[in-house]
């Protein structure tokens, strides 16, 4: 996309918040996410929400007429089938949601000129390499349910929409939703040795931060972001810095025992992947370089430790 593209995208955007509160319709509306980006959509959206069994993203026909109806400015698609495990034995219906989905909503989208946002995963990685992720690197999924996500990121791509954002991320956690942070928590309350796997290394990511980044990413550049150096396309973002599931359990029985929380953990063992065995493998290394978003942006992203720590607080632990 040339950048001269990219400015009358941004212009027709201020044409229609002229008009009014730029319509926004976010899939999946019950979900983690999906909760936290209803809640942080600014003042100038006006938020539609839709999930089932109202809003089956997966019915081409059924999901194209109601956005027609509703004519959103942006979607935003927080809907996925997210059971890593489950999907090696479901990958039809994992393909369903996380390929069908994306290509029902990219072909509504380029119907009604409005700009798609597609939330995707690390998973679409091997976790063979040994430094961050860009945008660019080849994708080898080794789970079905990484390649049913790698191929909704593809039948966006192929669609023929030209306003899209695709945003992996990784590890994610927040209020509303099964996620490591909440077993934890959970565990730390009940058991006094957790034996967590420390061979396998990522990035922790907070529903608040990512829920942000997507506003930033679709709203007009902030103060000292490059002007209209902002195409559609791929972006990573998770939290700043890295730990293993370990690292990141310690840390957050540490935070929980500043809280008045009763806490019975008094050990946390590391593992290897191989002593807890899942039936989908999982990348050694899944962390994502975020030097794209950052330049386009010019947000600051918070580390992981912090975040953490700001969710344990909203929780009134």
């Amino acid at each position: 996309m040339t950048l001269t593209k990219v400015q009358k995208d941004f212009e027709n955007n201020d044409k229609r918040l002229a008009e009014g509160k730029c319509r926004l319709a976010v899939v999946g509306a019950s979900g983690m996410l999906a909760t936290m980006v209803q809640r942080l959509a600014p003042d100038k959206y006006e938020v539609i929400s839709l999930g089932r069994p109202g809003f089956d993203l997966t019915n081409a026909t059924a999901s194209l007429e109601s956005l027609r109806e509703i004519q959103p400015h942006v979607i935003i698609n927080c809907a996925a089938y997210t059971d890593v495990d489950g999907a090696e034995t479901n990958e039809a219906l994992a393909n369903l949601v996380n390929e069908a989905g994306p290509r029902n909503l990219a072909t509504a989208a380029k119907d009604l000129d409005a700009t798609l946002v597609h939330v995707s995963t690390d998973y679409v990685f091997d976790g063979e390499k040994a430094t961050s992720y860009v945008e660019s690197d080849p994708t080898n999924p080794r789970s079905a349910y990484g390649r049913s996500k790698l191929l909704g990121e593809e039948a966006i791509k192929a669609s023929g929409l030209d306003r899209y954002f695709i945003v992996r991320t990784s590890w994610l956690y927040g209020a509303g939703g099964k996620n490591f942070v909440e077993t934890i928590i959970r565990l730390a309350q009940e058991r006094e040795e957790l034996r967590i796997v420390a061979d396998q290394v990522g990035t922790p990511t907070y529903t608040f931060d990512l829920a942000q980044a997507i506003f930033n990413l679709i709203d007009l550049p902030q103060e000292g972001a490059q002007t209209f150096d902002r195409p559609f396309g791929v972006y990573h973002f998770a939290n700043e810095g890295f730990c293993s599931w370990y690292d990141f359990a310690c840390e957050i029985v540490a935070q929980l025992k500043k809280t008045t929380t009763p806490v019975k953990t008094e050990r946390i063992l590391p593992i290897g992947t191989v002593d807890y065995p899942l039936p989908a493998p999982r990348p050694a290394y899944s962390v994502m370089s975020k030097d794209k978003y950052q330049k386009a942006t010019g947000a600051i992203i918070p580390p992981w430790q912090k975040s953490l720590e700001h969710y344990i607080a909203s929780r009134g632990l």
